[in-house]
Formats: C-alpha cells, sequence, structure tokens
C-alpha cells in the first residue's frame, strides 16, 4: 500500500525532517521552587532517523518531546525542526501519548480525522487500513481493546503526514503480547513513511528493538550522559545476538543485573 499525500506542497511542507536542540535547559518555578529538568542539552536527530530516549524518572524526557512539540518553550538554547526555529505548536510534529486520549462520544473514523486539522481529502480509511483497523471506523472507543484504541491514535498522529513523529511511552499501558505487535507496527509504518521519530522510553529491550540511537539522560537536570548506536540492521530479531552486548551495556548502566 501506498502511503497517501493530499498534495505536493503538503509533502515537501511535512516531509521527514530534521530535529536539532541547541544549548537547551528547561527549568520550572522561581526562587526556593525552582526545579532545573534539562540542562545544556545538544542534540540533532537526522530526517527518519529513530532516537529513543532513556533514563529515570524526572530526567526531562516528556519535557524535551514537549519542547519539540511547541508544546512549552525553554527557559534556555533553541529547538529547531527541519533547520526552523520552534516557537509554538509545530505543524510539522505529531505527540501519540502514553493514554490514546480518544474522545469517547466520537467514533474511531472521527476520532482519526481530528489528525487532519481540517483539511479536506484525507482518506481515513486507508489510514485505518495501515495501522489495522480496517473494519473498525465505526465503532466507538468503548468498544475496542487498548491497543487497538492506541492504534487509533498513531493513525491521528500520522494522517496529518508530519515530519517529526513524537511518542511517549506509547506502548506502556499494553500487555506484553499487544506491545510487541504495536513495536512492530510502528517499525512497518516508519518504514513507509520515513518520518523523524523520537521515542520516550523506560524499556531497554524496546529500545535496543526499534532505535538507530539511544541517548541516556541522567538524573533531574543533568542531561545526555551516554548516547549508543544500535548498528544492527532491520528487519531485527528480538534475539539477534548482536543487539545482546547493547542491551547489557545499558542495564549496567542502570545497575539492573543482566
Amino acid at each position: 500500500m501506498t502511503i497517501p499525500r493530499t498534495s505536493t506542497d503538503l509533502e515537501a511542507r511535512l516531509a521527514p525532517a530534521p530535529v536539532q536542540l541547541r544549548s537547551v535547559s528547561k527549568t520550572f518555578g522561581r526562587g526556593r521552587q525552582r526545579l532545573e529538568v534539562l540542562t545544556d542539552v545538544s542534540l540533532r536527530v537526522a530526517p527518519g532517523e529513530i532516537v529513543a530516549l532513556l533514563g529515570p524518572s524526572g530526567c526531562g524526557k516528556s519535557t524535551l518531546l514537549r519542547l519539540v512539540a511547541g508544546l512549552d518553550q525553554p527557559t534556555a538554547g533553541q529547538v529547531c525542526v527541519d533547520d526552523h526555529p520552534v516557537t509554538g505548536v509545530d505543524p510539522r510534529c505529531a505527540v501519540v501519548f502514553q493514554e490514546p486520549r480518544l474522545l469517547p462520544w466520537r467514533s474511531v473514523a472521527t476520532n482519526v480525522r481530528l489528525g487532519t486539522r481540517g483539511r479536506s481529502g484525507d482518506d481515513i480509511s486507508t489510514w485505518l487500513e495501515v495501522v489495522g483497523l480496517a473494519g473498525f471506523g465505526d465503532h466507538l472507543p468503548k468498544e475496542i481493546s487498548g491497543g487497538m484504541a492506541q492504534r487509533a491514535a498513531l493513525a491521528r498522529a500520522l494522517i496529518g503526514q508530519p515530519g517529526v513523529l513524537l511518542l511517549d511511552e506509547p506502548f506502556a499501558a499494553l500487555d506484553a503480547l499487544t506491545r510487541l505487535t504495536m513495536q512492530d507496527l510502528l517499525v512497518d509504518v516508519v518504514n513507509r513513511t520515513g518520518a523523524t521519530v523520537l521515542l520516550v522510553t523506560h524499556d531497554v529491550d524496546e529500545a535496543v528493538y526499534l532505535a538507530d540511537r539511544i541517548v541516556v539522560l541522567g538524573d533531574r537536570g543533568t542531561g545526555i550522559v551516554k548516547e549508543l548506536d544500535v548498528e544492527a540492521p532491520r528487519p531485527r530479531h528480538r534475539s539477534d545476538p548482536q543487539l545482546a552486548p547493547l542491551r547489557q551495556a545499558l542495564l549496567q548502566h542502570f545497575g539492573i543485573p543482566s
């Protein structure tokens, strides 16, 4: 199946885009309530690259995604998408959260249609088929499983044909088998669309399986403490012995017996 494009202009505007953070810091509050979450973070994500963000809770992973999406602004430094500064909510980016956040009174298809941002010409049924939801467009969110709801959330993000896909632990609430299926779906969709991906996860195995590069953030305010390339080509197998040393190195970094 060919991923649909609504126009040549849209393809040019929302083509896979690089993401760059230049000496970015983010602080919340003032005085004694001041909380430094990110400090002097510099990172470049190449067009079409999948980068996984790992780190302890509170280290700024989700904050970093919000800065790229334009949902928040850095205290210092600059965030750019496609070499243009991000100054507000950016149509080149789409976010998928841990919860599907579907409107319960709307059908799956109309929830997905929200991702078009009012444009016409987008084929909802095609995108439902892309994420494995063909035939479920008329169902309400309460009538489908959690994994199917997350597929709908992914379709809603992708129908806008973003240059950058921002994923904030999108599979964390799913059961183990559904999570593996959704990981494979993500790989397939990214291969088709070529989107640049930033993925927040706490799952070392997920990061190793999905990412081209893994960026590890330290404790709150520390910033990036480690970057690791994943050399294994796709398609990957979870049991690939080439992935084992990388998995072990990450577990040792977090003090987890392998």
